[in-house]
């Protein structure tokens, strides 16, 4: 689509962020449903971003997408938060409404979407997640109002201790595992740490405590070794690529007001992770 005097921005901002997807995948659903929007990626460092997030109002950007390093950083120079970035602590959606800028997070809903299109539940489930960071706080937030236990191990104890004590808030069936050797039998098993992301990353957990009736879930967008040996074992192995798709179809809505064409999304990101 041409740009014009018309066209409206949005992107995102990251450091480092050439790696990024979701420029192919918003500006494809724009194109296909021929709306006048841009979606660009743009190199934000630490010190600079709160001249980057006065600009999405001086420019009248109609909202843009935050990555690492900034999703806890950004919340100080916002106007408002939602309910569930306030809890998670983290915001990756911003959306300018009238020069107001709300901060959202769709990661946890985007997680949850995914998990539905698989047609996995978690209503009365055991639940472990490995990691306690700004991703499984978005998720567990979404999961522990279904589960029926949920169970935290973080190699940072505190950190584990912190997000647990969060979520007895919601619901008092949550604990901690100080042995990552000691997990159980649970449902669903959810990596929400970057383990997996470089090549000769350590295993987030020993394999033999997977078995065939487990669901195993690696936030990493592409069939890490974890999924592999999930694999060897018979168990139901889903990588993060569903939940990377589902909170841009969630921000995508945020800023447009419209339903964006899912599919057209999915294929535009499956290409790019190809």
């Amino acid at each position: 689509m041409d740009v014009s005097g018309k066209t409206n921005v949005t992107g995102i901002f990251g450091y480092p962020i050439e790696h990024t997807l979701s420029p192919l995948m918003h500006n494809t659903a724009f194109d296909s449903l021929g709306l006048d929007i841009r979606y660009l990626a743009f190199k934000v460092l630490p010190q600079d971003l709160p001249d980057a997030v006065r600009a999405v109002k001086a420019l009248h950007m109609i909202g843009v997408n935050i990555t690492v390093p900034h999703k806890e950083n950004v919340i100080p120079l916002l106007d408002e938060l939602n309910k569930e970035a306030s809890f998670i602590g983290a915001v990756n959606t911003i959306v300018n409404s009238q020069g107001k800028l709300i901060g959202h997070n769709t990661d946890g809903k985007g997680f949850m979407s995914s998990l539905a299109e698989e047609k996995v539940s978690i209503d009365g489930k055991d639940i472990f997640i490995i990691g306690a960071g700004g991703a499984a706080r978005a998720i567990s937030y979404n999961v522990i109002k279904k589960a029926l236990k949920l169970s935290l191990y973080d190699v940072n104890k505190e950190k584990a201790e912190h997000l647990a004590n969060d979520l007895k808030n919601i619901h008092q069936n949550v604990f901690i595992y100080e042995n990552i050797k000691k997990i159980g039998k649970p449902d669903i098993i959810i990596n929400a740490t970057p383990l997996g992301l470089k090549p000769g990353d350590p295993l987030p957990l020993n394999p033999e405590f997977i078995t065939s009736d487990m669901v195993i879930y690696d936030l990493v967008y592409k069939k890490t070794k974890f999924l592999q040996e999930a694999e060897k074992k018979k168990a139901r192995a889903l990588d993060g690529s569903g939940m990377l798709l589902w909170q841009g179809v969630l921000a995508f809505e945020l800023w447009t007001g419209v339903k964006p064409p899912v599919d057209i999304m999915r294929q535009a990101l499956l290409s790019g992770i190809e």
